[in-house]
């Protein structure tokens, strides 16, 4: 297989890699509020945003995806930009946050990954900033020499207390089982997510291990190793903690790795989505296209205008004899006109069958 490197999304990729790198040191007071243990996942980390960044600048240079994606953000700032930027907010809330796009494929499948994304969500909100040091847990010294006194804990975001919270708390017992929580949610929909994808004929047959069963097995991983290391530590005096955590370390670089490469790089295009809504909606307010065939509208105006343009750049030409475009027919009256075509063929060459 042929591979050349794309240098444009490579300088972007490396580029903002060094930033990561550089807020991460000043972030965590040059390392100070840095924990050693967690090296190996932030090489992880920095490889995912790497790979991650490198893919999304060769996916956006695609003329198809560019050109939404510039679309996007001129209908954003065409003066109307609080009403798109409520519409941002809004879609976002019900499509990234609630999953709201997936609830007319099945009450099921939507609770399944409602859990699985908020399960993954959360987990990265409160992995990445501790694996780069931005946010660290320090024993208040007020009243760490005091014996007599309640024991406070300083939650710390590049290197300035945002809050305290007492040990023993409910506060506390929340904050420092964040991740078991996260846990059980990822566990609970992957399995139904694993479990339909051994039981289904369809997707059985045209599923691969690498692209749709690896990503469910390696989540589970990572979630039941990362409950061990809770499990062993509170109820088995650290017994199996080594094994615990080395499993976990392997399996969590692995998902960070293959995030640029496998099924969860969707995680980083879902949010495109968006603003392909934005485009559809203004669209439609500027005008809608009629089919010359069907006398019917099926898309807008811009959207057919857009698709002229983007087929040009691609080298493809479907402008008819009149002078018209075959792009702008609607799906239906392209059927209907190939079938047409089909007949007056048969039709000529003396033959209606075979």
């Amino acid at each position: 297989m042929h591979f050349s490197l794309n240098k444009k999304a490579a300088l972007i990729s490396f580029v903002a890699t060094v930033v990561c790198v550089v807020i991460s040191f000043y972030g965590s007071r040059k390392l100070q509020n840095f924990d050693p243990a967690l090296i190996a996942y932030l090489f992880g980390t920095l490889f995912a945003l790497f790979g991650g960044i490198y893919r999304y600048c060769v996916w956006l240079q695609r003329p198809p995806t560019w050109l939404y994606f510039k679309r996007t953000w001129q209908l954003v700032f065409n003066g109307r930009f609080f009403v798109h930027a409520w519409t941002l907010i809004t879609d976002a809330i019900k499509n990234l946050l609630f999953q709201q796009f997936i609830y007319p494929r099945g009450k099921k499948r939507w609770i399944a990954h409602f859990m699985l994304a908020s399960g993954c969500m959360a987990a990265f909100a409160i992995t990445i900033p501790l694996t780069l040091g931005w946010i660290n847990f320090t024993l208040d010294p007020s009243t760490a020499l005091d014996p007599g006194m309640t024991k406070l804990y300083n939650a710390n975001f590049f290197g300035f207390k945002v809050m305290s919270f007492q040990l023993g708390s409910a506060l506390a017992f929340f904050i420092f089982h964040a991740l078991t929580w996260c846990s059980w949610l990822v566990i609970a929909g992957a399995v139904i997510f694993l479990v339909r994808r051994l039981t289904n004929a369809g997707l059985i047959a045209s599923q691969t291990f690498e692209g749709d069963l690896l990503p469910l097995i390696l989540l589970i991983i990572i979630s039941v190793t990362g409950l061990g290391l809770n499990f062993s530590y509170a109820f088995m005096k650290g017994i199996a903690y080594d094994f615990m955590s080395v499993t976990h370390a392997i399996s969590v670089i692995l998902f960070l790795v293959w995030i640029p490469f496998g099924k969860f790089f969707h995680i980083i295009q879902r949010p495109a989505q968006i603003g392909a809504h934005i485009y559809r909606r203004e669209g439609e307010k500027k005008g809608m296209a009629v089919c010359p065939h069907t006398g019917k509208e099926f898309t807008s105006q811009l959207h057919v205008d857009d698709l002229k343009r983007v087929t040009r750049e691609l080298g493809f030409d479907f402008t008819l004899e009149d002078g018209s475009s075959h792009l702008d027919y609607s799906p239906e009256g392209k059927r209907s006109l190939l079938a047409k075509a089909h007949l007056k063929a048969r039709q000529e060459n003396g033959k209606l069958f075979g």
